[in-house]
């Protein structure tokens, strides 16, 4: 094997949240392994993540995680050509245990450290679909993120809109716990929307509005005040029904301001990334909806990608390894991240 036919082996710390996850990735966009240890079941009982108690589990988790991502990828740390790490946005406890993890690694075995956003990390798990062609749109909708991110080129990023207040999953576990969801609530919300209609007719806040802006607290207080209003009166109010009248609020607010931005900024692919992207009522939207645009490609990431997880870290990770995005051992988490940092590495 010639050197430039050597593949490019990256193990990747993903830590932000709560999910433990190390991966192994080949040339950013083959996954030979992906290890996920989920804190879900730790969490349910207090009806969303509790920061102490998932960096607890991190701790717990790492080491048995790098084990496990070297084994299953049969591999070992002189096969590496770089380590990746989570660094923000995300809860700072656990952000710190992936970092320090990732730091320790890269240190004793000499390794090259990249420092990754969390939310190119969603973006770019669309490689394991279809490599990326630029220019690019993604819509990012997860637990604590909704924004259309505009991509110029490769390594570039522009929030051309973001929510301002709840961001569309929290809103989706608020309104699941008032209906008795455990934690997390959206797959249980989306599977009773397809059961149900929209009778409700929940407000489509800015939806209308001059700007690629979004808002769900205003859909989650007219939620919560008709249940409320409906207990007071002894009404029983039908679930799936209530589930839908929500969901198609939000898909409706997602899928109008994603059209407008796509009409202003022209692009070959849209890339529908995050925790909610598993979300079929907006994947099937998307779907009808793009049909519509011509010249411009529906990418969504993968099921099982869209959660939290090192994989997609290891798919951004290469791009920044191309573009020499480097970090030392003064590299710290950054729980307010936001894509700037990306934007001035690659001038």
């Amino acid at each position: 094997m010639s050197p430039t036919d050597k593949r490019n082996l990256i193990l990747a710390f993903e830590s932000s949240c709560d999910e433990t996850s190390v991966a192994v990735i080949e040339d950013g966009h083959k996954i030979l392994s992906n290890i996920v240890a989920t804190q879900i079941k730790s969490h349910q009982r207090f009806g969303g993540v509790v920061p102490e108690v998932a960096s607890r589990h991190h701790i717990e988790e790492v080491t048995l995680c790098i084990k496990d991502a070297l084994q299953e990828a049969a591999v070992s740390y002189d096969d590496l050509d770089a380590v990746a790490v989570t660094y923000g946005p995300g809860l700072v406890g656990a952000l710190l245990i992936g970092v320090t993890a990732a730091k320790t690694v890269a240190f004793a075995h000499d390794l090259p450290l990249i420092p990754v956003n969390h939310m190119a990390g969603h973006i770019y798990a669309a490689r394991y679909v279809e490599p990326i062609e630029f220019p690019a749109m993604a819509l990012l909708v997860s637990g604590g993120h909704t924004e259309l991110v505009y991509m110029p080129a490769e390594n570039q990023f522009e929030i051309i809109g973001e929510t301002r207040d709840d961001a569309a999953g929290e809103a989706y576990d608020k309104v699941g716990r008032v209906m008795g969801v455990n934690y997390p609530a959206g797959k249980t919300v989306d599977e009773w929307a397809h059961q149900g209609h929209d009778t409700f007719h929940f407000p489509r806040a800015m939806e209308k509005d001059d700007n690629f802006d979004f808002s769900f607290s205003g859909l989650k207080s007219a939620f919560i005040n008709t249940t409320h209003h409906a207990d007071q009166i002894g009404e029983t109010l039908d679930k799936h029904d209530l589930a839908a009248s929500f969901q198609q609020a939000v898909v409706d607010v997602l899928a109008e301001k994603t059209l407008r931005a796509l009409r202003d900024y022209p692009v070959h692919q849209l890339i529908l990334a995050g925790g909610v992207a598993a979300n079929l009522g907006l994947r099937e939207r998307l779907d009808h909806d793009l049909a519509t645009v011509n010249g411009t490609h529906l990418v969504k990431a993968p099921l099982k990608l869209c959660g939290d997880n090192a994989a997609m870290i290891g798919a951004f990770a290469n791009v920044a390894y191309r573009h020499g995005v480097f970090a030392d051992a003064t590299l710290n988490a950054d729980p307010s991240l936001e894509f700037d940092w990306v934007a001035d590495a690659a001038k």
